[in-house]
């Protein structure tokens, strides 16, 4: 069974260079990679200053690298976060949402997502207010998929703990309100859900009435704990069979653009294999891919220090090693964990806070 799957820039902390992005999307299509949205955490005028217009500089770029994206066959999108907005949907507010929108149609969206994550949830009424922002902004857009995320968009109680208790039967009821047209995403049974069952799967399309839009945050690394690893392995957890069961799969990718690649063609091939599938195996064919023979092996060699231990396990010598190790290359993913040892991809608390 085919599947939608593609890429979504979604995580806190350092985004992604233009050309890091161009790479991505430029290796990834000839795997069936065939979707990109853009919503890093770090891009304010996506979520708390949303209100704020784009510098031209920065538009020029975002639809620069729209083109690069049609130009590979993959639809662009990107993820609007208007922070807070169902607080006050008043004129002024619709005014400053019109010109947002006005600037992000000039990029040609294929894709444009509604978010309404990382913000407080616990306000009675919230799915209808949601409800009603979303059917505006469909009104009012050309993209031909709409794609909104709840606010609780997990099982995970740490959402609740983190954004107040979530309204009963939220995700009912936006499911009720919502034309059957808008996707809806979830990431599962936990925030960084370890696998998808179908039976998890479809008691929630029985919730939202409609298939979940995989919002899969694997290999994201992203976080002050999560930072402190690198996201190398293999996708398990996610049985070709679910692609019955869901209407999209993105994966939010880590934030060592290269890195990335190596889980990312697996979870194609883990679609692809079927039951066939063997994530070792396929681990070791898209480390290679990747990163070429030598640098492959050497990462495979240390594969426990750099996904298991993490920084805060590594004393300096082992560290000093490491790093000696991978300066040997002459090539980004080397370079990427260079950076990463000297604590260049450290998310701090105030990154989640802030951004």
């Amino acid at each position: 069974m085919s599947i939608d799957l593609g890429i979504i820039e979604g995580f806190f902390g350092r985004p992604y260079s233009w050309n890091e992005r161009a790479d991505m999307v430029r290796a990834l299509a000839p795997h069936g990679y065939s979707f990109y949205l853009y919503a890093p955490k770090a891009d304010g005028h996506l979520r708390r200053r949303w209100r704020e217009p784009y510098p031209d500089a920065e538009l020029a770029a975002l639809a620069a690298f729209a083109g690069i994206c049609r130009n590979v066959g993959v639809r662009f999108g990107v993820g609007l976060s208007p922070y807070e907005l169902f607080l006050g949907f008043d004129a002024d507010a619709k005014a400053a949402l019109a010109a947002k929108l006005a600037q992000l149609e000039s990029l040609g969206l294929a894709d444009l997502g509604i978010f309404f994550d990382d913000m407080k949830g616990d306000l009675p009424g919230l799915a209808a207010r949601q409800v009603e922002i979303i059917h505006w902004i469909a009104g009012r857009t050309t993209a031909s998929r709409i794609i909104a995320c709840p606010s609780y968009y997990t099982d995970d109680p740490v959402l609740d703990r983190a954004f107040g208790q979530r309204p009963a039967n939220y995700l009912e009821d936006l499911g009720v309100g919502l034309d059957p047209a808008i996707q809806l995403m979830w990431t599962g049974e936990e925030v960084c859900s370890r696998e998808y069952s179908p039976g998890h799967l479809a008691r929630v399309t029985n919730q939202m009435r409609r298939k979940p839009f995989l919002w899969d945050n694997y290999p994201v690394n992203d976080g002050p704990r999560m930072s402190q690893h690198l996201h190398l392995r293999a996708f398990t957890g996610r049985p070709a069979s679910i692609a019955a069961h869901i209407s999209g799969h993105a994966i939010n990718t880590a934030s060592q653009a290269v890195l990335s690649r190596i889980p990312a063609l697996t979870l194609a091939e883990s679609y692809a294999q079927g039951e066939a599938y063997e994530y070792l195996a396929a681990f070791r064919r898209a480390a290679v891919t990747v990163l070429g023979p030598d640098l492959a092996n050497a990462v495979e060699r240390t594969l426990l220090l750099l996904e298991d231990t993490g920084l805060k396990g590594l004393d300096d010598q082992r560290k000093a090693r490491l790093h000696a190790r991978f300066a040997a290359f002459d090539h980004p993913a080397a370079r990427e964990i260079t950076a990463w040892l000297d604590g260049a991809f450290n998310t701090g608390v105030d990154e989640l806070q802030t951004q």
